[in-house]
């Protein structure tokens, strides 16, 4: 369930997302990774980027394992900033030595996603309390066959998909689309559940909702399929993410 704090309106401030997902392998680069974000990009980051922040390992995804990091940004202006900047920052550079420095590589490959929030997306704010159990992540991509079925789709989730996902207990704190990446174009939403049984409960009360499936038949009376695939990964956050 969503807390008051990620309930509550907040004043907007972050336009775009940067996601950037590191495909790993076992052995050394789960921890590695972790060292090098906690260590070098968190501290350095302070100053220059004041949106939200998200470090999550995977728990289910087609590649296992997985790192993911997700930053809030007010503009593509600020993406350029960190690039030039972070660089110069002493921390952050000794940092990124190491973890490129090791026995290994430090990733088998990443790749990165510039996502455009919608209209109707909060803003993704940091829960009041720490919870007591780390919560799940679940972060969907829902491709469309053309911006013609995209634009439907964003209508039908600003309009009444959100009222149903509320009331069944989905409770999404991102919806956004992607500006330059793959399997363009697409809505991508991030929903955060206390468990996985929490996470499994809501979907089923949410299939069944018969005013959602009336909304879902009519959507596909008038405009077709408007997802063509579905990617779902599941991710828990790490111990030093801004947002648990």
């Amino acid at each position: 369930m969503a807390t008051a704090a990620e309930s509550a309106p907040a004043e907007k401030k972050s336009a775009y997302y940067l996601l950037q997902t590191f495909y790993l392998k076992n052995g050394t680069q789960l921890s590695r990774i972790n060292d090098f974000m906690s260590r070098g990009l968190v501290p350095a980051l302070k100053g220059l980027q004041s949106g939200p922040q998200l470090f999550l390992e995977g728990l289910v995804a087609p590649h296992m394992p997985q790192f993911a990091a997700l930053l809030g940004l007010e503009s593509l202006e600020q993406l350029a900033l960190l690039r030039s900047r972070l660089p110069a920052d002493e921390k952050f550079r000794s940092a990124l030595d190491a973890w490129e420095s090791g026995p290994e590589p430090p990733y088998e490959h990443y790749s990165q996603v510039i996502l455009q929030a919608a209209d109707y997306s909060p803003e993704i704010t940091p829960l009041s309390t720490r919870p007591a159990k780390p919560r799940i992540f679940e972060l969907r991509v829902y491709h469309s066959p053309t911006w013609r079925q995209l634009r439907a789709l964003h209508q039908r989730f600003a309009g009444p998909e959100i009222r149903i996902f509320h009331r069944s207990g989905v409770h999404p704190i991102l919806y956004s689309e992607t500006l330059a990446g793959p399997n363009m174009p697409n809505l991508t939403y991030l929903i955060p559940f206390d468990s996985l049984a929490a996470r499994e409960k809501a979907w089923d009360t949410f299939g069944a909702d018969p005013e959602w499936i009336k909304v879902r038949k009519e959507s596909v009376e008038q405009y077709g399929q408007i997802t063509s695939v579905i990617q779902i990964c599941l991710y828990r956050a790490t111990p030093y993410s801004p947002v648990q």
